[in-house]
C-alpha cells in the first residue's frame, strides 16, 4: 500500500468537506493490495495501468503531456474566474496537469465512474491542500450529486468560464465514461440555462411580483380550491399544432369536464369551439401581453384567469373577466408567502403548471390535447396562438430533429424537452390517472394514448355528479379579497449601514497594496448583509451574485474595483426603496 499512501487522508479531507464520492467510494468493497499491484512503470517512466483487454497500458502508446496540452488555458481573467470539469481521472495525470497550471482560483470538479480508478487516483497524489481550499472536490457519478456540484460552481458559470474535459484515455477502460461524458454535459447545459435564465430575468419576475403586490390580495387566493376538483375529470388542452384537429372532436365531449388553458391558447380555443372553465398565465415576459390582440373580451369575461403574480401587471389589468392571483415559488412568494398562502411549483411551462393544479386540487383523472411538445410541419402551434409563426427553416442552434410514436420525423427544442420531461416526472409521481390524446408529438411516458373515440367510450371526460358545480363553487370562493400584509420600511437602516461600510471600504481601497486581507473580508461581511434578509434577497439576487464576485473571485482588489462596489450598493439600495413602497410601512408586521 506504499503506493496509495493519500487515500485515506484524501478522503478523510473530502469527508470533511461533505464531498460526495467520499462516502460513494466509502462503501465500496475495493481489495487495495491487489489495484496496487496492478499498477506498472511505462516506456516514458511514469506509473501506469493495464488495459482490461490486456492490449497495452492507459499511456503506453502516447505520454499524457500529449493528452493534456490542450487543456492548458491562456492566462486572462475568465481563466481566474473559471472552472473545468473533469470525467474520468486516470491516475491523477490530467487532474494534476489542471491544479498545476491553471490560475489558484480556479475550481476543479472531478467525476470519476469507477471507484477503483478514483480510489488510485486519489492515493498516489495528495489533494489536501487543494480541497481545503475549496478549489478541488470530488462528485459521485450520479445526476443528482452531478446537479448539486454543479450548481455551487454559479459564481464561476457567471462571471468566468466553465470548461468541460472527457478524459481520453480514460474511455479506453469501458463505455460507463461516455454515458457520464454526455450526463455531466447535459447537466453543464440546464445549469448554464438556468443561471442565464435567472441573471437576465429575476430583476423582471420579481419586479412584477412587486407591481402585482397590493393588488393580488384584493383579488383573493387559490387557496379554497385545493382539493375541490375531488371526483372531478379535467381536461388540459395545450396549444400543439395537433388542436386544430383534435379540439373539434373532444368539444362536445368536455361538457362535464373541468377544461383548462392557457392565456395565449384562449383565442385557438374559441376557433375550435372550446370555452375553458379557467386559463392561466405563468410567462412573465413582456411579449405575451400580444395575446389582447387577437382576444376577444366579450367572450373571455366569464372565464376566470389565474395568474402567476409573475406576470406583468398590464397582463392582469387587461384581462377582461375574474383573476386570482396564484404565488409561486421564486422570487418573494418563496419566503413572503409560505405560510400565508398556498406557494406552487409552477415550473417553467404553463401545461406542466396547469397538470400540476389539477392535481393539487384533487382532480380524479386529467386528459391531454395539444401537448405535441414538437411539430411536423409549418407551425409549432396551433393557428390562433400569438406564437403561430411558420417555421421556415430547420435551425440546429435551436432545433432538434426526433421521431414520434409513428416513426415519423419531428422538430424540437430543448425547452419543449424539457418541459415534456417534467410532465413525464409528474405523472409518474402524481396518483391521478393521465390519458394524452395524442397527435403525433412527443410521447409522454406514463400517460395512456387514446383517441377521441377512447375518450368518448371511456367516459373520460365525465365528471361525478355535483363534482363540477362544487368545484366552481370554490373557484367563486377564490375571488374574494385576502387581508393585505405591510411591512416595515428597512431602508432607512440600510442606508446608514451600507453608508458607514462604504466609507471604510474606501479607505481600504486607497490602501489596497496592503490591505488586501481587510477588503476581502469586508466584502464578505457586505454579502452576509445583503443576504440577511429574506424579504428582500429575491430582488437582490443580481447585486449579491456581483458582489459575490468580487469578494470571492477576485486575485487582487484593486482601487477601480471600488467604483463597481458603489454601483452595487446603489442598485441595492434603490431595490430596497421600491419594495419599501410597494410593501407598505404602516405595519410591524416583519417577514418570516
Amino acid at each position: 500500500m506504499e503506493l496509495l499512501q493519500f487515500l485515506r487522508p484524501n478522503l478523510e479531507a473530502m469527508t470533511r468537506r461533505g464531498q460526495s464520492a467520499a462516502p460513494w467510494l466509502g462503501g465500496r468493497n475495493l481489495d487495495l493490495n491487489a489495484l496496487e499491484k496492478q499498477l506498472r512503470v511505462n516506456a516514458f517512466g511514469l506509473r501506469d495501468l493495464p488495459l482490461p483487454s490486456g492490449g497495452g497500458t492507459l499511456f503506453g502508446a502516447v505520454p499524457p503531456k500529449v493528452f493534456y496540452k490542450s487543456w492548458t488555458l491562456a492566462p486572462n481573467p475568465r481563466a481566474a474566474r473559471g472552472a473545468t470539469v473533469i470525467v474520468g481521472c486516470n491516475l491523477g495525470y490530467g487532474l494534476n496537469h489542471v491544479l498545476t497550471t491553471h490560475p489558484p482560483l480556479h475550481a476543479v470538479a472531478v467525476v470519476e465512474p469507477r471507484p477503483e480508478m478514483l480510489a488510485l487516483c486519489l492515493g498516489m497524489t495528495d489533494y489536501r491542500p487543494f480541497i481545503a481550499q475549496g478549489r478541488l472536490e470530488f462528485v459521485a457519478p450520479d445526476a443528482e450529486s452531478i446537479w448539486r456540484a454543479l450548481g455551487r460552481q454559479d459564481l464561476r458559470f457567471i462571471h468566468g468560464a466553465v470548461h468541460f474535459r472527457a478524459d481520453m484515455p480514460s474511455q479506453q477502460l469501458g463505455s460507463e465514461y461516455a454515458r457520464t461524458a454526455a450526463l455531466v454535459q447535459k447537466t453543464m447545459e440546464n445549469v448554464s440555462i438556468e443561471l442565464n435564465t435567472l441573471r437576465r430575468m429575476q430583476d423582471v419576475m420579481v419586479g412584477n411580483e412587486i407591481g402585482n403586490f397590493r393588488t393580488a390580495f384584493a383579488r383573493g387566493s387559490i387557496g379554497p380550491l385545493q382539493d375541490a376538483a375531488r371526483g372531478v375529470a379535467g381536461l388540459v388542452v395545450g396549444a400543439g399544432p395537433s388542436l386544430a384537429a383534435l379540439g373539434p372532436r373532444l368539444a362536445p365531449l368536455a361538457a362535464d369536464a373541468l377544461t383548462v388553458t392557457a392565456l395565449q391558447t384562449l383565442p385557438a380555443a374559441q376557433a375550435l369551439g372550446i370555452t375553458p372553465d379557467l386559463c392561466m398565465a405563468i410567462d412573465y415576459s413582456p411579449g405575451i401581453v400580444q395575446v389582447f390582440d387577437r382576444l376577444d373580451r366579450d367572450w373571455a369575461a366569464t372565464i376566470p384567469f389565474i395568474y402567476s403574480t409573475k406576470v406583468l401587471p398590464e397582463v392582469v389589468e387587461r384581462y377582461p373577466g375574474p383573476a386570482i392571483p396564484m404565488w409561486t415559488l421564486g422570487g418573494l412568494a418563496t419566503f413572503l408567502m409560505h405560510d400565508r398562502e398556498p406557494v406552487l411549483d409552477a415550473g417553467g411551462n404553463v401545461s406542466v403548471a396547469l397538470l400540476r393544479l389539477l392535481a393539487w386540487c384533487g382532480a380524479a383523472r386529467v386528459t391531454l390535447v395539444g401537448q405535441d411538445f414538437a411539430w411536423s410541419g409549418e407551425r409549432s402551434h396551433v393557428a390562433g396562438h400569438h406564437a403561430q409563426r411558420p417555421v421556415r427553416a430547420f435551425d440546429p442552434a435551436r432545433h432538434v430533429r426526433l421521431q414520434n410514436l409513428h416513426g415519423e420525423e419531428i422538430i424540437s427544442t430543448l425547452s419543449y424537452i424539457s418541459a415534456q420531461r417534467d410532465m413525464e416526472a409528474d405523472i409518474a409521481r402524481l396518483e391521478m390517472p393521465v390519458h394524452n390524446v395524442y397527435g403525433g408529438g412527443l410521447p409522454l411516458a406514463g400517460a395512456a394514448v387514446v383517441g377521441p373515440g377512447e375518450v368518448a367510450a371511456q367516459g373520460l371526460l365525465r365528471s361525478e355528479p355535483g363534482a363540477l358545480d362544487r368545484f366552481r363553487a370554490a373557484l367563486y370562493r377564490a375571488g374574494r379579497p385576502r387581508p393585505v400584509p405591510v411591512f416595515k420600511p428597512r431602508a432607512g437602516q440600510w442606508q446608514s449601514s451600507l453608508r458607514a461600510v462604504q466609507k471604510r471600504l474606501g479607505r481600504l481601497y486607497g490602501k489596497a497594496g496592503t490591505r488586501q486581507n481587510d477588503i476581502r473580508q469586508t466584502l464578505e461581511q457586505l454579502l452576509m448583509f445583503l443576504k440577511q434578509d429574506p424579504l428582500y434577497t429575491p430582488y437582490l439576487y443580481n447585486e449579491i451574485m456581483d458582489l459575490a464576485g468580487l469578494a470571492r473571485l477576485s486575485a487582487t482588489h484593486a482601487p477601480g474595483e471600488f467604483t463597481q462596489v458603489r454601483r452595487i450598493l446603489a442598485r441595492a439600495l434603490a431595490k430596497v426603496r421600491e419594495m419599501d413602497r410597494a410593501l407598505g410601512a404602516d405595519s410591524p408586521l416583519r417577514a418570516a
